[in-house]
C-alpha cells in the first residue's frame, strides 16, 4: 500500500481520497478511524461558562442527567449539546448505548458484575465512577467489547 500526503496551502478544507482495488477490511478500518478522528476535533464540552476542547477518547460514558447530558471522564463532569439519540448516531465504534440514559466508552471497562434479575453495574479503569447496565442492552454490550477485543488482537 503505497501512502501520499500533497500539501497545498491554497486549499480550504482537508480531503483524504482513498483509491484501492477492492473495499478490504483494512481500507475500511482507515476510512473508519480518520472519521472518529474528525470528530474528536469537532467536539465541544462545557462546565460554567468555559468551553473545552477534550479528547473523546478520555470520556468514559454520557448520561443524562435532569435535561442535561453530562460526559464523564475519570475526574470531571462537562455538559454537552446534543441529546443521548444523536450521541448514539455520531460517537464512534468504541461507544455504546447501555441503558435508557447511559452511553458508554468500552474501551475504559474494568469490570461488570452481572445481575441476571436487574442491571449489571460496569466499573472503569482507574475512577470510582460506575454505570448501569440494563438486561435489555447487556448482550449488545458483550458483542461489542468481544468485537473490540477481536480487533485489538489483529493488529
Amino acid at each position: 500500500m503505497k501512502v501520499r500526503i500533497e500539501i497545498d496551502s491554497n486549499i480550504e478544507e482537508d480531503e483524504i481520497i482513498i483509491r484501492c482495488k477492492e473495499l478490504t477490511k483494512s481500507i475500511q478500518k482507515i476510512e473508519e478511524t480518520i472519521q472518529q478522528e474528525n470528530q474528536i476535533i469537532n467536539f465541544t464540552f462545557y462546565k460554567d461558562n468555559t468551553e473545552y476542547y477534550i479528547p473523546l477518547n478520555s470520556i468514559l460514558f454520557f448520561e443524562t442527567s435532569g435535561n442535561e447530558i453530562n460526559a464523564h471522564t475519570s475526574n470531571e463532569i462537562y455538559e454537552v449539546k446534543y441529546k443521548l439519540y444523536e450521541l448514539e448516531e455520531i460517537l464512534p465504534i468504541n461507544f455504546i448505548r447501555v441503558s435508557k440514559s447511559t452511553i458508554l466508552n468500552v474501551d475504559y471497562i474494568f469490570s461488570i458484575e452481572k445481575n441476571l434479575t436487574a442491571s449489571s453495574i460496569v466499573q472503569f479503569n482507574k475512577t470510582h465512577k460506575q454505570v448501569y447496565v440494563s438486561r435489555n442492552y447487556y448482550k449488545k454490550l458483550k458483542e461489542r467489547i468481544n468485537e473490540r477485543r477481536n480487533s485489538y488482537e489483529k493488529r
